[in-house]
């Protein structure tokens, strides 16, 4: 039986909050509507109690959870929607994130954030802020692009420490699926090679490993080889598997739905060029989303974003240099 990319979410919050009495699910509507994508879904009347409504006040979430979370709770907190996550940004960043370096007080919330854009979201809806929270010291940035990892990354999370910022993609929650749940999974910090190469490196991470690894099929049946890294996570970011991957076919494309500026394909390229830039046989190049907010119409949502065809073309152009 099939399970998706949502319900593997759905079913890590099930588990923590069964095997851990310190867990419970804190957001809008989260309660007997189930969250506004149905990620919580039945919870509040399998664990009554602890998976509770909040007000509309992200700020005032955010805030509450890390005072339970110095209290010895471990609260799970769902935004909406990412772009909503900027009304908590102060309790995030100033409070959270240094809490530990502050006070030696440690602060195990997990905030999910449903991120990415999907057709006729438009720019309240769609926006990609992992690297926005990867600049803050003291946060774990999560972004699982497969339904093991949703699944084995959130229940870690719940398990840490310190704050995780756990990006959850909207576009693939009914539109991945996998056979099952896993048994074992790879930790936080080391990223995956979703498929082999020997020509290129793409380095990306989320939804736009599905749109590389549709790009790496599409040449390999024009005889060219390009080996796909999916990162995990971005903070920590795993280099040592991207410098190697990179040692292995000269060519460096670091791919993002997000915003280029500062981001985290701008990291990626950075340090293979300071750590391993005898390895490159080419200048390294990115490829992102265009710099405009996120547009409504699905269409010039389809253009805006990379795609497999867009991201074959740089590495088209990338094998030329």
């Amino acid at each position: 039986m099939s399970i998706t990319y949502l319900e593997a979410i759905r079913e890590a919050q099930a588990r923590a909050l069964a095997e851990d009495p310190r867990v419970y699910i804190y957001g809008q509507d989260v309660g007997a509507f189930g969250g506004a994508f149905k990620a919580t879904k039945n919870l509040a009347t399998e664990f009554p109690g602890r998976v509770l409504d909040s007000p509309i006040s992200e700020d005032a979430m955010v805030g509450s959870a890390i005072g339970a979370a110095i209290e010895g709770m471990r609260p799970i907190i769902e935004m909406q929607y990412a772009d909503f996550s900027t009304v908590g940004f102060n309790q995030i960043v100033n409070n959270a994130a240094t809490l530990f370096w502050r006070t030696e007080t440690k602060c195990p919330i997990v905030i999910r954030l449903p991120s990415g854009g999907t057709p006729g979201s438009g720019p309240f809806h769609s926006q990609s802020m992992e690297a926005l929270y990867a600049t803050y010291p003291g946060l774990i940035v999560k972004t699982p692009a497969t339904v093991e990892d949703a699944y084995s990354m959130l229940l870690e999370a719940v398990e840490i420490d310190d704050p995780v910022i756990f990006c959850e993609h909207k576009y693939l929650y009914y539109h991945l699926k996998a056979e099952g749940l896993p048994t074992e999974a790879m930790p936080t910090g080391k990223a995956r090679i979703a498929r082999a190469g020997r020509d290129a490196t793409v380095v990306t991470y989320s939804a736009m490993v599905h749109e590389a690894l549709a790009m790496a099929d599409e040449l390999a049946r024009e005889g060219t080889e390009v080996e796909v890294v999916d990162l995990r996570s971005i903070k920590p970011l795993d280099t040592d598997t991207v410098l190697a991957s990179v040692a292995r076919t000269g060519r460096l494309l670091a791919v993002g739905e997000a915003w280029p500026w500062g981001g985290v394909t701008a990291e990626v390229v950075a340090r293979v060029a300071c750590d391993g830039y005898n390895l490159l046989d080419a200048a390294p190049m990115r490829l992102n989303a265009k710099e405009t907010p996120v547009p409504f119409h699905p269409n010039l949502w389809g253009t805006h974003r990379p795609t497999a065809r867009t991201i074959a073309l740089a590495v088209k152009d990338l094998l030329r240099r």
